[in-house]
C-alpha cells in the first residue's frame, strides 16, 4: 500500500532448507540498546526454495526420445553479468516489484496481499478464478512471490520486455507484519534476477523504523542505529554482489519517503557506516546532499473529486521534471494507471483513480520519462495489485505494457533489441506445462532447456520445442 505515505502512512536441484537458513545470509548487526532483536527466531517449519537453476553450461538436447526430432543447438551462450562499466545510449529500465505476495502451498494461507482481510480467496469461483484484493487478474492466477515456478516466469518476461531488473520494496528484516516474509521473498528473487543476468535494486522503506517506535519495541535514541543495521545487513547481503546496479560506481538505492528520517543529517550518519556512500534517491524531492536526487511516482493527492485528470498528471510531470533538470541524477517514473481496492476491500479510502485511457497514460508517461534523459526509467509497478499500477499480464490488459516496453527500448535504449511481441507468449507457455506436467522428470528437462534457450536469446528454438511439447499425449 503505497499511497499511505500521502497522509503519514502513506533450479535443476530441489533443495530443502529452513527459513533459518535463507535468513542467515544477510548478515545482523547488533545494536546496542535497540528494543526490537536483531536475533532471528529458531525455525519452526522447512520450505521448498526455487529449484530451478538457469545453466550455465552450454544447452544440450536431454537424453529422452521426447521431442527428439526438435534440434536444440549444441552451444548457446549463458546469461551474462551485466555491463556496468561501458557508457550506455539510454537509461537502465527497472519495474518496482513488490515481494510480498503469500499463497499455498508455499504459505500456510493466503497473505494480506491478496486479501486485505476482507476477500476469500481460499474459493474459486465457477469461472475458476479466486476473489482478490484488486480490480484485475494475473495471467497466472494469484501466486506467492517464492513460487519457483512463477519467479522463472516473471524474470524471463522482464528479460524478453527489456527491462533491466528489478526495484524491489525492502521492510527490514523485522518481524513486525510480513515484513521478515517479504525480507525472504525480496532474497529468493534476487537469485532469479542473478541467474537471469538482471540487475536488482533495493528500496528502502524507513517508515519501519517508526512503526517500531510506535509499537514499543524500539527507542527513539536508537533509531538511527537500528537503519545503520538495515544498511550494513543491505551492505553484507547484496550491494556487494557485481548484479547490484551501480552508476558511476555507486550502487544505486531509492527511498520510499523519507517518511521517519526527514534530514539530510539524519541520513549522512546512517549511510556513515557503509563502505560506499550509494546514489541515493528520495520521492518527489531531493533530500540534502545526501541524495543524488529524487523519482517520482503517480500523484493521487491531486485527485479531484477521486480522478486524478490528465492535465493535473502532465502538471505534475512537468513540475517534477523541472526540479529534476537541477540534479545531476534522477529516476524517472512511467505507470499505466492508478485503480486502488482499499475502499471496496474495507481498509481505507481510494486514493483517486488515473484512468490507463487504453494505454494512453502508459505510453504519456513513458514518452515523459524518456525524453528527459534520467538514469533510470522506473517502471510503476510491476505487479502492485492493490493499486493497480501493474504492468505484469492481466486478464484485463493481457501483455499491452510489456510490448510497449519493447518498442520504448528499441526506441530509446537499443535499436537492435531482438525480441517481439510473441516472444512475450513464451513464458506463461512454460509456467503453464510445468503445471500440467508437474512430477513429469522427462517433460521437466524438456521445460528446462526451452527456458534456458530462451533465456539465452534463441527464442525460435525455445518456441519450437514448446510447440512438441504441447503436441505430446
Amino acid at each position: 500500500m503505497k499511497l499511505a505515505l500521502r497522509k503519514e502512512h502513506v533450479m535443476a536441484k530441489k533443495s530443502t532448507v529452513t527459513i533459518m537458513f535463507i535468513l542467515a545470509t544477510v548478515a545482523v548487526v547488533s545494536c546496542g540498546g535497540s528494543q526490537e532483536p536483531s536475533g532471528l527466531p529458531e525455525p519452526t517449519a522447512t520450505i521448498s526454495l526455487p529449484a530451478f537453476t538457469v545453466s550455465t553450461s552450454e544447452p544440450t538436447a536431454p537424453s529422452t526420445p521426447l521431442c527428439a526430432e526438435v534440434e536444440i543447438p549444441s552451444s548457446s551462450p549463458s546469461p551474462q553479468i551485466p555491463d556496468q562499466t561501458g557508457a550506455r545510449s539510454g537509461p537502465y529500465i527497472m519495474a518496482h516489484f513488490m515481494p510480498w505476495y503469500e499463497a499455498p502451498p508455499i504459505a500456510s494461507s493466503w497473505g494480506q496481499h491478496w486479501t486485505m482481510n476482507h476477500y476469500r480467496t481460499e474459493t474459486v469461483g465457477t469461472d475458476g478464478t479466486r476473489p482478490i484484493a484488486s480490480h484485475y487478474y494475473p495471467l497466472t492466477g494469484p501466486y506467492d512471490s517464492m513460487d519457483e515456478d512463477v519467479l522463472a516466469y516473471q524474470v524471463l518476461l522482464m528479460k524478453l520486455s527489456g527491462i533491466d531488473g528489478a526495484i524491489v520494496d525492502w521492510y527490514g528484516h523485522t518481524s513486525r507484519s510480513d515484513y521478515r516474509s517479504s525480507h525472504v521473498r525480496t532474497a529468493v528473487l534476487f537469485q532469479y534476477l542473478q541467474q537471469a543476468g538482471l540487475n536488482f535494486v533495493i528500496c528502502y522503506e524507513d517508515q519501519t523504523v517508526g512503526h517500531l517506535i510506535n509499537d514499543g519495541r524500539l527507542s527513539t535514541e536508537n533509531a538511527i542505529a537500528r537503519a545503520q543495521e538495515d544498511m550494513i545487513a543491505i551492505q553484507e547481503r547484496w550491494l556487494q554482489d557485481e548484479t547490484y546496479l551501480r552508476i558511476d560506481g555507486q550502487p544505486v538505492l531509492l527511498n520510499f519517503g523519507p517518511q521517519y528520517f526527514r534530514t539530510n543529517a539524519e541520513w549522512n550518519e546512517i549511510f556513515s557506516v557503509l563502505e560506499t556512500q550509494p546514489l541515493f534517491f528520495t520521492l518527489d524531492s531531493r533530500i540534502g546532499s545526501s541524495a543524488a536526487g529524487a523519482f517520482n511516482w503517480p500523484p493521487m493527492h491531486e485527485s479531484w473529486e477521486g480522478v486524478l485528470s490528465m492535465s493535473a498528471l502532465k502538471m505534475q510531470l512537468s513540475n517534477f521534471y523541472l526540479r529534476a533538470s537541477y540534479w545531476e541524477h534522477f529516476v524517472a517514473s512511467a505507470y499505466p494507471g492508478f485503480h486502488d481496492i482499499y475502499a471496496q476491500a474495507g481498509v481505507g479510502q481510494s486514493y483517486g483513480f488515473l484512468d490507463a485511457d487504453e494505454g494512453e497514460t502508459f505510453a504519456t508517461t513513458l514518452e515523459q520519462a524518456f525524453t528527459h534523459n534520467p538514469d533510470i526509467v522506473q517502471l510503476v509497478t510491476w505487479n502492485d495489485y492493490g493499486e493497480g499500477t501493474i504492468i505484469e499480464p492481466t486478464q484485463e490488459f493481457g501483455y499491452q505494457y510489456l510490448e510497449m516496453v519493447q518498442e520504448a527500448r528499441r526506441q530509446w535504449v537499443d535499436p537492435d533489441f531482438p525480441f517481439t511481441a510473441d516472444d512475450l507468449r513464451i513464458p506463461l507457455q512454460i509456467l503453464e506445462l510445468r503445471r500440467s506436467h508437474a512430477g513429469d522428470a522427462e517433460i521437466g528437462a524438456l521445460l528446462d532447456s526451452a527456458y534456458n534457450l530462451a533465456l539465452n536469446g534463441d527464442t525460435s528454438s525455445a518456441a519450437a520445442l514448446l510447440q512438441c511439447i504441447e503436441s505430446l499425449p
